[in-house]
């Protein structure tokens, strides 16, 4: 049986190793946790969520839910995890951490042609490889990348949300609530914290003189590599006292908007409002949503504490901040997800400069079929432009390579409609309709194209 290599146990090596093993390729699935600490991860399980616990909206318009779709029909193991464990978020799929960890672990671990090696890679062999380090890749295994790319390592920062115990809110001053769904207002699907503005002001306040973890003590030095000294934060996941600085309002239109939410204590809609979503499906545990910061955990307690109510609020987790780390892509890997000056070598996930959980599992299920295929002497398989996996991977491959970012999935990035309807929603559910159509057409055809929508 024909054998792949896959760095990186999380979403998209587990599903890269996945959808190889379903397509009949032995896997050697390398994770170095927990021998070895990212210094966020606090499992060896693998797949394990570490930013949020929601893979993104399931309302088949928006880009995650079109995402989702797209997925499920190419048979992903890891979207279908996501919702054997999930738990109440709206419209949102989110799920509990644990139980969604240990699911995948058990699929990989029980598949037969699947091997999990738990030791870190320092080097990519020289053989069929995978891979899908992710941001938080080690300073032995850039280095390698690194002398294979000939390119500099780019990486921005990342953060992650802190997480309170739920029996420890004060539910005299918050509510539950989704936005919108007044007539449920007691069985909304998050916990929301509400702010007057004179409670708002002093808030932000505290927030723009609070003292932060200088970014040089969280970043790993990886010397001979030639990191940029810029910082970068990723746009989609700012901290909040980054937002706050560059605007005092920016979180009442940001994490903290008041918009589609009325308090049934008062009967008035909050002038901000901090919202909490379920994070285990023991209904105990809850992550404060879009409060990702680089606070200093003192001034995170004192800080997060005058949120209403939370006075009293148990902090299970702090938030952190990290490095990402990710390729510049657009130089150096086709759609297919292979690299231009070795065909046998594949990167997959935030390491190729996708973004989001969901784009993640997207990026390992290109990569473990492709994987695959180039092992049987195949075509890789290109997807259309016009599904939201195909425009994503052509971003990556296709985008400027000056100043590149990791991209998640978007409406903007697929092709312009023949007839454009005016309303956002109209508009989401035609492009669905019109990438669900093109992938089933493209899974029916009997032969695939594999450089039909390379670059010339």
């Amino acid at each position: 049986m024909e054998k792949i290599t896959i760095i990186g146990g999380g979403l998209s090596g587990c599903e890269a190793a996945w959808q190889a093993a379903q397509a009949g390729v032995s896997v050697k699935l390398y994770e170095m946790r927990p021998t070895v600490s990212t210094g966020a991860h606090i499992s060896g399980m693998l797949s394990e969520l570490v930013c949020s616990n929601s893979l993104g909206s399931t309302q088949h318009n928006r880009p995650s839910g079109l995402l989702k779709d797209e997925c499920k029909l190419l048979n992903s193991l890891l979207v279908r995890c996501a919702e054997e464990t999930s738990i109440p978020a709206g419209d949102a799929l989110a799920v509990d951490r644990e139980a969604f960890s240990r699911k995948v672990t058990e699929h990989i671990e029980l598949k037969p042609n699947i091997e999990v090696i738990r030791e870190e890679v320092k080097e990519i062999p020289a053989a069929p490889v995978i891979v899908a380090s992710g941001p938080l890749t080690s300073d032995s295994l850039s280095r390698s990348i690194s002398l294979i790319t000939g390119e500099e390592q780019l990486f921005f920062y990342d953060a992650i949300a802190p997480i309170v115990s739920a029996s420890t809110i004060n539910m005299d001053i918050a509510f539950r609530a989704s936005r919108y769904k007044f007539e449920n207002e007691t069985h909304g699907d998050y916990i929301n914290c509400p702010f007057t503005e004179k409670q708002f002001f002093t808030f932000l306040e505290g927030l723009l003189s609070a003292q932060r973890i200088p970014l040089k003590e969280i970043e790993t030095a990886i010397p001979n590599v030639g990191l940029k000294d810029k910082v970068t934060f990723f746009e989609a996941c700012l901290p909040i006292e980054v937002m706050a600085a560059r605007d005092p309002l920016a979180l009442t239109f940001g994490p903290m908007r008041p918009v589609g939410l009325r308090n049934p204590h008062t009967g008035q809609r909050p002038y901000a409002v901090v919202q909490l979503r379920q994070d285990d499906l023991a209904d105990t545990l809850y992550n404060l949503v879009g409060f990702q910061t680089n606070l200093t955990f003192p001034e995170q307690n004192k800080l997060f504490h005058l949120i209403p109510g939370l006075e009293n609020a148990e902090f299970i987790r702090f938030g952190q901040m990290h490095r990402n780390t990710y390729i510049n892509s657009p130089s150096l890997l086709k759609s297919s997800l292979q690299m231009h000056s070795r065909k046998d070598l594949f990167f997959a996930g935030q390491i190729a400069g996708i973004e989001g959980y969901m784009g993640n599992i997207a990026s390992g299920l290109v990569a473990g079929m492709n994987a695959a295929r180039f092992l049987k002497g195949e075509q890789p398989l290109v997807f259309p432009l016009d599904t939201m996996i195909g425009a994503m991977h052509h971003y990556i491959a296709n985008a400027s390579p000056v100043n590149f970012q990791p991209m998640k999935a978007n409406l903007g990035l697929l092709p312009r409609l023949d007839h454009i309807p005016q309303n956002k929603q109209e508009r989401g559910f035609c492009h669905a309709k019109r990438s669900l159509n093109s992938l089933k057409d493209f899974l029916g055809q009997d032969s695939v194209n594999g450089d039909q929508n390379e670059k010339q």
